[in-house]
Order: structure tokens, then C-alpha cells, then sequence
């Protein structure tokens, strides 16, 4: 049995007045991600995570922000063809380890909610996501409020 690991990491700019999306639900804050498509920072990290882990490259390579097919996508769809994409190339999802660094909101009360979509997505149990949360202690443009930054691991499998 094969084993692959794949790092990746996604910041988007936080501004007032945009929806706040993360781990595929809708986050209430003043402020929101920006980005091409729903800014999704922790699913963007996490598919990056899963395309290195395979050796596919990057999101940008498979899902680039120049193409106006993905303007406001939904990014649990890009996670979904990800996952579509390594187990065309023989491999299934062990697990996935994460952490959110964001100042505010607190996601604690969040993080159940997104791991069952995840789990979903990606078609593994949700016991096999993990999710974590840290702030900068105010520190950088996370602790100013000016961003989230999030940062995955993924194990991949030879089926």
C-alpha cells in the first residue's frame, strides 16, 4: 500500500460587506473573503493539499483565476473535482488535517458543520477531517483583521 502526503496553504483578503465563506457554509461576520471565486480559504488549502499529494500540481493549474468558468463558483465544486481528479490517478483519501488562522469570528461553533460537508464533498467520513483554529494573537494581517490564512495536509492512498 502506497501512502502520499500534500501540503497546502491559501490566504484571501478579508473585506466589510462580502459573504464569509469557509469549510463550505456561510460564516455571519462584517466581513467576508475576497476572491474569484467564493474565496473559500479553507477548501482552497485543502485542495491544494490533495493535488500536491498526487502530484497534480496546484488549484491554479486545474481551476485558474483567469477563467470566468469558475467566477463565483461554489469551491466545495472544485473540491469535489478534486477528489474526482486523484482518484482518477488510483487514490482515495486517508485523511485530511487542517488549521484556520483567523482573528475573528471564532469558528469553534462552526467546525462540526463544516467537517459533515466536507465529508460529504469529498465522500469520507467526517472522522477524518480535522480542523483547527488559531489566531495571530493580533499579530500580521490575520491579527489586524486584513485576512484568513489557512493551512491542510492530506494522506492519500493507492486504492
Amino acid at each position: 500500500m502506497k501512502f502520499r502526503v500534500g501540503f497546502g496553504f491559501d490566504v484571501h483578503p478579508l473585506l466589510e460587506g462580502l459573504q464569509f465563506t469557509l469549510g463550505g457554509i456561510k460564516v455571519p461576520h462584517t466581513k467576508g473573503s475576497l476572491g474569484h471565486s467564493d474565496a473559500d480559504t479553507l477548501i482552497h488549502a485543502i485542495c491544494d493539499a490533495l493535488l500536491g499529494a498526487a502530484n497534480l500540481g496546484d488549484i491554479g493549474v486545474h481551476f485558474p483565476d483567469t477563467s470566468s468558468e469558475f467566477k463565483g463558483i461554489d469551491s466545495k465544486i472544485l473540491l469535489s473535482r478534486t477528489v474526482h481528479l486523484i482518484k482518477e490517478k488510483g487514490y482515495s483519501i486517508s485523511n485530511i488535517d487542517s488549521t484556520v488562522c483567523l482573528q475573528s469570528p471564532k469558528i469553534k461553533p462552526f467546525i462540526s458543520a463544516m467537517r459533515q460537508i466536507l465529508a460529504k464533498t469529498m465522500d469520507i467520513p467526517d472522522d477524518d477531517i480535522s480542523i483547527k483554529a488559531t489566531t495571530t494573537e493580533k499579530l500580521g494581517y490575520v491579527g489586524r483583521e486584513e485576512g484568513v490564512a489557512a493551512y491542510a495536509v492530506a494522506m492519500i492512498v493507492r486504492s
